[in-house]
């Protein structure tokens, strides 16, 4: 089972990025969980360089940026 995590504080960008992850994850038939990462302090400790951000079974894939879904799909798979 993947974890994907969507870190951000529920801006525009960030609900765009939690759409079309599991839009791209449904496609694939993944097996996931999806978590929102919403607190300050959580997301800092991951480290990423902006928000909104994709972690993917603990690694940051996408940071500061909404890529499209189909690009999306083939970083999942």
């Amino acid at each position: 089972m993947k974890k994907l995590q969507i870190l951000g504080t529920g801006c525009a960008k960030c609900r765009m990025l939690t759409d079309r992850t599991e839009r791209a994850a449904r496609a694939l038939g993944l097996d996931y969980t999806l978590e929102k990462v919403t607190d300050l302090d959580a997301i800092a400790a991951f480290g990423p360089v902006a928000t909104p951000a994709l972690v993917v079974d603990g690694e940051i894939k996408v940071a500061g940026r909404v890529p499209s879904a189909e690009s999306l799909e083939a970083l999942l798979a």
